[in-house]
């Protein structure tokens, strides 16, 4: 993940801000930051919303614990040995 796309994932952890609260933190131009606020909004990690003429993102923070867990267990040698045990047990239930 990009180093202003975990900036603004820290920024947000925080607060509710809006794009221009967001751009004001970084030094690039205002659609480089929309355009990183899109992927982590396509991503399923921040959500936005419209309050009078502004538009504010917020962390879903569920979601990224998911993402986080998600990758960690790629990553995890630990990990990798208990979900190929689940795969198995998963398999022996849906087999008769």
């Amino acid at each position: 993940m990009s180093a202003p796309r975990r900036k603004i994932l820290a920024d947000l952890s925080k607060a509710e801000l809006n794009t221009g609260e967001i751009a004001a933190r970084f030094e690039m131009s205002k659609p480089s930051v929309s355009q990183h606020l899109s992927v982590l909004e396509n991503a399923g990690l921040i959500a936005s919303g419209k309050h009078g003429q502004f538009v504010y993102y917020v962390l879903l923070p569920e979601s990224l614990a998911n993402t986080l867990n998600s990758y960690v267990q790629q990553v995890c040698p630990v990990s990798r040995p208990l979900k190929r045990e689940s795969a198995e047990l998963s398999r022996q239930k849906s087999d008769p």
